[in-house]
């Protein structure tokens, strides 16, 4: 795959994302806060790799006392030594008002010492199937408001590679519970009722669990973010917001082992106000709002993205066991190819391979699909729970345009639904249990979204 200049194929340079958008800040791009410390890299990496007789030698405890001693509206800056241009971390917590800031040309790479990162001692890298579990994350964020990790720089997870004194990756354990179990696996960063956070030009790769997970919080931009894991490295989400408000996602390119981006919405705080604008997304489960809806997703917005060759397109997921109110939810600007379910509403989701049951009964409704472009072949799936709730959706603008393998046509399947077609054109009507279709869709043709499907950086 040819190189491209990431900071050129969308316009980050622009210094604000449009007021429509349901993020209720004005969000601008960030800007890199003065710098209070400036570390020194001690290590080398070498093909982005570190030599083994370097595994032990942790940064962890400069960079805490560093991130612990600067002020507010500073940075604690990694910075290169010459040749030297790594650093070697376990978990660290990060501080209100102060952002982390790896320089360019330098990579902080996770310990693969299980040990430094064990909530309960020796659980962590291991499969359990109950008792204590889980890992601490290698980014730590709990209530610190107005923090941040910036780039150009390199977070490597390095969930490939193996565990210190064992045979085995971290993505190998994902695989092992697979089967039943529990991964005790890290997150590279996980951010609990921070509010205004900042990642700003981070390049996150190869987590061995999920790369970001934000919750409980009022404000949380992302912006110029890559994110990068292997297409198999078993839940390596990209970024998922949950139970928040005031979140932006823009300007970012992610492709991973999981959902490029989830927004969650489980019991607890509000999910709502959200903008994900003028991304690019790759290989992955595509742009997903669940599994977890029964505490009610709503005012969420997602425009300007294009989605290349992962295996979910546009989709919202849930069950009876975890289902809830999803409502007011735009799709403006998306263009899809090469997708196996590029449009996927599913209330009978089954993550594990059967379908959960309970009271919490998912109800999806007030749902716009507007200037929609999908290159398929592929499956179309508008799946509403029963006749009292059925899956409330519109399309407006909306093409299936199978370009890619004319002799297989999409296939659209659809129950339980009330869907309107229209004002503008729609090339298909779909029919199916208990669905109603009104409206009418206007004369025309979809533009062709070629354009829009720009190769993943190469950082």
């Amino acid at each position: 795959m040819r190189a491209v200049c990431w900071l050129c194929v969308l316009p980050v340079c622009a210094a604000w994302v449009p007021a429509w958008a349901q993020d209720q800040r004005s969000v601008s791009e960030p800007k890199i806060p003065p710098v209070c410390t400036t570390l020194k890299a001690d290590l080398a990496s070498e093909q982005g790799k570190l030599r083994e007789d370097e595994e032990r030698r942790l940064d962890t405890a400069r960079i805490q006392q560093a991130l612990d001693a600067c002020s507010k509206d500073h940075a604690v800056e990694l910075k290169a030594d010459g040749s030297r241009n790594a650093f070697l971390s376990g978990p660290l917590d990060l501080r209100a008002g102060v952002t982390l800031l790896v320089d360019e040309a330098v990579t902080l790479f996770a310990s693969r010492d299980p040990r430094v990162f064990d909530i309960a001692p020796g659980v962590c890298g291991t499969v359990t199937r109950g008792g204590p579990r889980g890992c601490r994350a290698l980014l730590n964020g709990n209530q610190v408001d107005g923090a941040g990790v910036m780039g150009p720089g390199t977070i490597d997870g390095r969930g490939g590679e193996k565990l210190l004194g064992q045979n085995v990756t971290w993505w190998d354990l994902a695989e092992q519970a697979r089967k039943g179990g529990i991964q005790n696996n890290f997150r590279i960063l996980v951010l609990s009722r921070c509010d205004n956070f900042t990642l700003y030009k981070i390049h996150l790769k190869d987590s061995p669990n999920f790369h970001v997970a934000y919750s409980g919080g009022n404000g949380f931009t992302a912006w110029g973010v890559i994110v990068d894991a292997p297409q198999k490295a078993r839940n390596t989400d990209g970024i998922d917001p949950g139970n928040s408000t005031n979140v932006t996602i823009t300007h970012s390119f992610i492709r991973a082992g999981d959902d490029n981006v989830a927004i969650k919405a489980g019991p607890g705080a509000p999910t709502t106000h959200m903008t994900i604008a003028h991304n690019h997304f790759y290989y992955g489960h595509g742009m997903s709002i669940g599994s977890e809806t029964n505490g009610g997703a709503s005012a969420i917005r997602v425009t300007d993205l294009s989605i290349d060759g992962a295996d979910n397109g546009i989709r919202i997921k849930s069950n009876s066991a975890r289902g809830g109110l999803v409502r007011d939810i735009v799709y403006d600007g998306v263009c899809i190819r090469g997708t196996k379910n590029p449009l996927l509403f599913d209330t009978h989701y089954s993550g594990n391979g059967y379908v959960e049951t309970g009271s919490n009964i998912p109800d999806f409704r007030d749902i716009v699909l507007r200037n929609v472009w999908i290159a398929g072949p592929g499956n179309v799936t508008l799946d509403g729970y029963d006749s009292d709730r059925r899956l409330g959706i519109t399309f407006d603008n909306v093409a299936l345009n199978n370009v890619a393998s004319p002799t297989q046509p999409v296939a659209v399947t659809a129950q339980h639904a009330s869907i309107v077609l229209g004002p503008g054109p729609v090339n298909f009507r779909p029919v199916g249990e208990d669905v109603i279709v009104s409206g009418k869709p206007g004369p025309g043709k979809a533009s062709s979204c070629e354009d829009k499907f720009v190769p993943f950086p190469i950082h």
